[in-house]
């Protein structure tokens, strides 16, 4: 997107401006140092300490303005954007290239999935404005399936803003994001992702912040790996029941057992050891 963007210029020569929470601006950093090309990234207050910090580090400049994402990136536009006839928007998730880019995790998964004979039964992410979740809805559609994998969309309780709009049967706005998981805190999702979540292999679910720590926690435990919470969240339902839940109520164990379901692990920029351990005295988790 960015590349196509820079090429697009009269001169080649462009400023990049992103709005986020701070996994899309340290992706547009990235990027706009790899094209050679000045950016500018404005997160919320929220965003913590550790992710200004890598933006800065990766040389964009950095504004923290508004209690959530929707109001930087009102900032953005109207003050700093607008003011830079160099400026290209980066959208943090609500994009068709974006969307694109993340569909390709689906036909990689058929790829390495098919010459072996194993069915696709399930996939997990989490939910944030939906950039990951349309990807994901957009490769299911895209390839052929005897019968399409389900989908499964967890968000955080105070950043649940796909659901929220569920609930009410048409695209909201939450009044604000409470949620410590603030990669997800996108006050209203793109209208795209409300659009997919009609689709029947279209499944979601919520966690508290509390089961997100713990999926933090047990991935931290057992894969040695450690991801923020916002990812957590996507971890979480498969410690505390929600996935067979969803995926396998009607199954019996046997059944269930022969099902393949894949997670997609996500988000791990926002955390450090430090960070993870406040959480898990904060919430109790052991």
């Amino acid at each position: 997107m960015m590349h196509r963007a820079m090429l697009a210029a009269p001169t080649n020569k462009v400023h990049f401006y992103c709005s986020s929470g701070g996994n899309a601006g340290l992706a547009c950093a990235t990027s706009a140092v790899a094209l050679d090309q000045p950016c500018t990234i404005v997160v919320p207050m929220s965003t913590s300490a550790h992710m200004v910090a890598k933006l800065r580090l990766l040389g964009a400049g950095v504004h923290q303005v508004g209690a959530h994402w929707a109001e930087a990136d009102a900032h953005l536009r109207e003050n700093l954007l607008a003011a830079d006839p160099t400026g290209v928007y980066v959208p943090p998730f609500d994009h068709p290239h974006i969307w694109e880019g993340a569909s390709n995790i689906v036909k990689e998964l058929v790829h390495q999935m098919k010459p072996f004979g194993i069915k696709l039964d399930g996939i997990v992410c989490n939910c944030g404005g939906g950039g990951l979740l349309n990807g994901i809805m957009e490769g299911v559609d895209s390839q052929a399936w005897s019968v399409k994998p389900q989908v499964l969309a967890v968000e955080t309780v105070g950043a649940d803003s796909l659901a929220a709009s569920i609930r009410a049967g048409k695209l909201v706005t939450l009044d604000k994001i409470t949620s410590i998981a603030t990669s997800l805190g996108a006050p209203s999702v793109a209208r795209q992702t409300f659009e997919w979540s009609m689709e029947k292999h279209f499944v979601n679910t919520t966690v508290t912040d509390a089961e997100a720590v713990m999926g933090s926690v047990r991935l931290a435990d057992d894969a040695r790996m450690l991801v923020e919470v916002a990812c957590g969240a996507t971890i979480a339902v498969l410690f505390n029941g929600e996935l067979r839940r969803k995926l396998g109520k009607t199954l019996s164990d046997e059944e269930w057992s022969k099902k393949n379901v894949v997670v997609i692990v996500c988000g791990g920029s926002n955390i450090t050891l430090e960070m993870l351990r406040a959480y898990q005295e904060k919430y109790g988790v052991s």
